[in-house]
């Protein structure tokens, strides 16, 4: 994903919160995942070791994955994603 569609997905979140509360909750959910990806990826380097920094390096990948596994479904048919137009 590239910055533009992460501000393009924050946005959309933004304006249909009320509409889509735990849609909006579980992108902030997928988000904080992001985050503790990048920010504990050295701390586990440094106190715990190589697997733990890497099992915490792979969150880093959350909103990528998050945001394929929706796709897929929504392609499927088996789930409605309202907000995968913002990312084409």
């Amino acid at each position: 994903m590239t910055l533009d569609q992460f501000q393009d997905l924050r946005l959309w979140h933004q304006r249909h919160q009320h509409d889509h509360p735990l849609e909006s909750h579980v992108w902030t959910a997928v988000l904080t995942l992001w985050l503790v990806g990048w920010v504990g990826t050295p701390t586990a380097w440094l106190a715990f070791g190589e697997v733990a920094a890497l099992v915490v390096a792979v969150l880093v990948l959350a909103p990528r994955a998050y945001v394929g596994w929706r796709e897929r479904l929504h392609r499927r048919g088996r789930l409605r994603c309202d907000w995968i137009v913002v990312l084409r």
